[in-house]
């Protein structure tokens, strides 16, 4: 493996090839299919390809055929290893400059404290999936959860549709409204214990470091303002997506977030973001 690590370096060195798989690390452990990872990252299919396979044959990413397109997902355990030998090995016999950033196996983190937890669900336009979240958390958990909603780049206005299916299901809209991300960000804003995305735009684009590291995953699934169709087509699709985010939140409140420690939560967490996305309540 040690012979490997300047080739991997020398790969990472090249801008474009380190975007590729910086947006690969934010979206592990899912699968992203290359067109997504042209899309967002501004890219020539061609030219992506010959980057993936750059990377693919230093071992740093695997790709796996899903029908007729490449999905494609970071090596996680061969990453670990590069880190292992930049930080550990290279700096043998002075662990003090390496341990606090390493990420190999270090102690199991703490449970976190059984407490109320801050939770933000971010999407592009915080218009409807990343609403919908907010909505759905307050309702069914506000007691054990302080819910928050955003977007990259937050509409003016809340989707009709998707109001109108809130007020269906009982929840109160009085309470909305659009946000941007950066709204949550500076010293007053809270500390987020869980982040979520729910849609791939937004858990492609490079988000701000959050303070305090907290748990994140994401859950993307269709957007329903996209549905075409009939009046009745389209207001199926903004149910299904209330469904899916429902079952998803009902899953996420059930787990016993104050014993399991973060590697477990991780896990888990990670795991409701790969359900089915088509569910509808």
């Amino acid at each position: 493996m040690v012979e490997l690590i300047p080739a991997r370096l020398s790969i990472l060195g090249h801008p474009q090839r380190l975007a590729v798989f910086r947006l690969l690390m934010r979206r592990y452990p899912d699968r992203v299919p290359a067109g997504e990872l042209a899309e967002a990252l501004d890219l020539k299919p061609s030219t992506l390809s010959a980057y993936l396979s750059a990377l693919s044959q230093v071992g740093l990413v695997s790709q796996e055929r899903a029908g007729t397109s490449l999905r494609y997902r970071v090596a996680m355990t061969e990453v670990r290893r590069t880190f292992d030998y930049l930080l550990l090995d290279c700096c043998r016999g002075r662990p003090e400059l390496c341990s606090p950033v390493s990420f190999p196996s270090a102690p199991e983190s703490p449970p976190m404290s059984d407490r109320r937890y801050k939770v933000l669900f971010i999407c592009t336009g915080n218009s409807a999936r990343s609403i919908f979240a907010e909505s759905i958390l307050r309702k069914h958990a506000g007691d054990r959860f302080e819910a928050y909603s955003a977007g990259t780049r937050s509409h003016s206005e809340l989707n009709p549709i998707a109001l109108n299916v809130l007020q269906q299901k009982g929840h109160d809209i009085s309470v909305l409204r659009t946000k941007n991300i950066a709204e949550f960000h500076g010293e007053s804003a809270p500390k987020f214990d869980f982040v979520f995305t729910v849609c791939n735009q937004a858990a492609n684009e490079e988000c701000p470091a959050w303070p305090g590291q907290p748990v994140s995953a994401h859950w993307g699934m269709p957007d329903p303002v996209k549905a075409e169709g009939t009046e009745a087509q389209k207001g199926l699709a903004f149910h299904q997506a209330y469904g899916a985010l429902l079952n998803r939140i009902t899953a996420f409140t059930a787990l016993p977030v104050a014993s399991l420690d973060r590697i477990s939560l991780q896990k888990a967490v990670d795991d409701i973001g790969r359900t089915e996305a088509g569910a509808c309540a």
